[in-house]
């Protein structure tokens, strides 16, 4: 644990935003894996779980979570799986 007043106020800090990203991130996946698993069963509301992946996809990149390029991958292989 810091002793500087600066660098505890850092480390409380930084553990907020970790909360935050990783909340993020969580739901995230979970609208990816209840995208692949209507798919998977083959339902009727692909779309609207499509629409709702991507959507977290991009607001996790705008934000800085991921990567744009591991953005813009993940988005591809959700599309193929519509398309199919």
């Amino acid at each position: 644990m810091p002793n500087i007043e600066s660098a505890i106020k850092r480390v409380r800090t930084s553990e907020n935003a970790n909360v935050k990203n990783s909340s993020q991130m969580s739901a995230m996946r979970t609208t990816i894996k209840k995208f692949e698993e209507a798919v998977a069963a083959g339902a009727e509301n692909t779309e609207e779980l499509f629409k709702a992946a991507t959507k977290a996809i991009d607001m996790a990149e705008s934000k800085g979570l991921i990567h744009k390029n591991k953005a813009s991958r993940d988005k591809a292989r959700l599309s193929k799986k519509v398309a199919k």
